[in-house]
């Protein structure tokens, strides 16, 4: 290998061809879409990816790995590298009008969700993502109420998005190899949000409090903000915990405390 992995920038570097393979196949991607690869790393996916014929963008943060990404793919005209950190990336600037970005990744597990909330702050330009990640993340996005796993990640993204597991990947598919399991998941915008929210820092808030202590109830975990008989006025349990209410019943939640003086 060329280049030696560096802890810092959470390289992990894939290199199982099959995996390869069936993320290509899953993604389903069609000559002259617009694709845009964060951390591309080696290339893994780069090569794949262009020799489907899309034109593609990646946002690759280490500089020696752009270095190399340049001289791998220089007869490549449909590929633009930027040297750039994607926390800080405007990928809106890349859709051309009316354009719907294509969005994959192998994302360090580090900066992942921060990243996510990032990239949807640019969802109306987003058709769909699909991205590498620690399992136990994946199965926090999809998870459903009643779930151990269900919790503000799973609510949030699931505000934003459509999220669905595609395949588990296991640590010897990377090099060096990590100790944790990943999967790759595809998350689909939502083109209208499935419940109504007034402010969504007030969905923010009232999640973050209400999972703040887990194994509390609402009446208790939300007395801060609203009261039992407000809860109650919404025909929500109030003796139940975060992890039995829906997205739609903290949508309601949130849109009482943007009612309420602060």
């Amino acid at each position: 290998m060329a280049h030696n992995p560096r802890k810092r920038f959470g390289q992990n570097f894939l290199q199982d061809q099959t995996v390869i393979y069936d993320i290509i196949s899953s993604i389903q991607t069609k000559p002259g879409e617009h694709w845009v690869e964060i951390g591309p790393g080696l290339g893994a996916l780069t090569a794949p990816l262009l020799s489907e014929g899309v034109r593609l963008d990646v946002i690759e943060l280490d500089r020696d790995l752009v270095a190399l990404l340049k001289e791998q793919f220089k007869q490549k005209n449909q590929l633009q590298i930027h040297s750039a950190d994607a926390l800080k990336f405007d990928f809106s600037a890349l859709a051309e009008e009316n354009e719907k970005l294509r969005i994959i990744g192998n994302l360090p597990y580090n900066i992942s969700t921060p990243l996510m909330f990032h990239l949807l702050d640019n969802a109306y330009c987003i058709e769909d993502m699909h991205f590498m990640l620690q399992k136990e993340v994946v199965d926090r996005i999809c998870a459903a109420p009643g779930s151990k796993k269900y919790g503000r990640l799973s609510i949030m993204m699931q505000y934003y998005c459509a999220p669905e597991l595609l395949f588990d990947v296991p640590p010897e598919s990377f090099e060096p190899a990590p100790q944790v399991m990943s999967a790759i998941v595809r998350l689909v915008p939502h083109t209208t949000p499935p419940v109504k929210v007034n402010d969504i820092t007030k969905l923010n808030r009232v999640v973050t409090e209400a999972f703040s202590q887990r194994r509390k109830t609402l009446r208790n975990s939300l007395k801060k903000l609203i009261s039992e008989e407000n809860i109650a006025a919404l025909n929500i349990d109030a003796t139940l915990r975060a992890e039995n209410i829906s997205l739609n019943d903290f949508a309601k939640l949130s849109n009482l405390l943007s009612e309420i003086p602060s």
